[in-house]
């Protein structure tokens, strides 16, 4: 067992699928020979080919487009965009065929095909680099929207990913790509896809997050135990469809819950979240659900970075909001 970044974990979770798996390919931006812009491809082209590791043209539209064409011929194609900001050429293919073939063709053709990309800020990177606009994907039907948050999460649920039927948009938090080393076992498992995973158990707040933000949560949790708060934190990891079951379930114990996101506050999922328990868990709420998030705004660059991600700070406070309802 290998103690792995996270970005080594993507890596090792490709070249297990793509040995076990010839129908396995890879494309994108400088995949092949330089083995990605962060390095999650590296060595998979000398291993498998240049046929299965396939360097594409800067062009987003083109490997969106071409990946659901190989998926609806049989292929398992996984699709790299080097930086979420750039994504959004290949949005009109992802909404507009890939998360429609099943039903369009009544189940005659699906689409199984993964579109990874490293998301979020916390590394200083100039604009169009730091994008965390995961809710654009999470609302469209006939899609699956997953973010793992450490490298056994990353191993795991892109082996799962890989595996899936449907398409998958799998969005790697960058500032963790190399933020720690887990041990990782090399044996082809899969971690199960929708579900809420219990990262810390807890009886007195729910702290519900994912990707990056889970570090900081995480942290939080920790302070506020030397304050004599026994927090719960739940990573969400599969944004859709979102397992509001094991949130409903925490919340139902600790009767309060501080939702926490690197993303712009308005039409994030954090509202969504908070709209489910709103919904359906209203009767089990002693305070009004908190948000810690990201603003309005578009991500600063340099040092401002660091003022607008949510921080340890922040949770706490938001956490003391909570505790102040009786």
């Amino acid at each position: 067992m290998a103690e792995l970044t996270l970005v080594e974990a993507v890596n090792q979770a490709l070249a297990y699928e793509m040995a076990a798996d010839e129908n396995v390919v890879v494309l994108g931006e400088d995949v092949g020979v330089n083995g990605g812009v962060f390095r999650a491809t590296a060595g998979l082209q000398e291993r498998f080919g240049a046929e299965r590791v396939i360097d594409t043209p800067l062009a987003e539209t083109l490997i969106g487009g071409v990946a659901v064409g190989m998926a609806a011929q049989g292929l398992r194609p996984v699709a790299e965009i080097q930086f979420m900001g750039f994504i959004y050429p290949a949005l009109d293919q992802m909404l507009s065929h890939a998360s429609r073939l099943r039903t369009r063709t009544r189940g005659r053709l699906t689409c199984p095909m993964v579109l990874r990309a490293p998301y979020g800020g916390g590394i200083h990177a100039p604009e169009h680099h730091s994008e965390s606009t995961e809710a654009i994907f999470a609302h469209v039907p006939g899609l699956r929207v997953v973010v793992p948050s450490s490298p056994s999460r990353a191993y795991g649920l892109l082996l799962a990913a890989l595996r899936d039927p449907d398409p998958v948009v799998f969005l790697e938090p960058k500032r963790v790509y190399r933020l720690m080393k887990q041990e990782v076992l090399d044996d082809g498992e899969a971690l199960p896809l929708d579900v809420c995973f219990v990262a810390r158990a807890g009886q007195d707040v729910t702290l519900v997050s994912w990707g990056a933000m889970l570090h900081e949560t995480l942290e939080a949790a920790e302070q506020l135990e030397a304050q004599g708060v026994n927090a719960e934190v739940l990573d969400v990891a599969t944004l859709k469809p979102l397992d509001m079951r094991t949130i409903l379930d925490s919340v139902s114990r600790t009767t309060r819950c501080v939702i926490v996101h690197e993303a712009a506050r308005s039409g994030g999922l954090g509202a969504e979240i908070a709209a489910g328990l709103a919904e359906q868990g209203l009767m089990s709420l002693m305070a009004p659900v908190q948000r810690v998030t990201g603003y309005d705004t578009v991500i600063p660059l340099s040092r401002l970075e660091s003022h607008y991600m949510p921080s340890v700070t922040r949770i706490v406070n938001a956490v003391k909001r909570a505790l102040e309802f009786a």
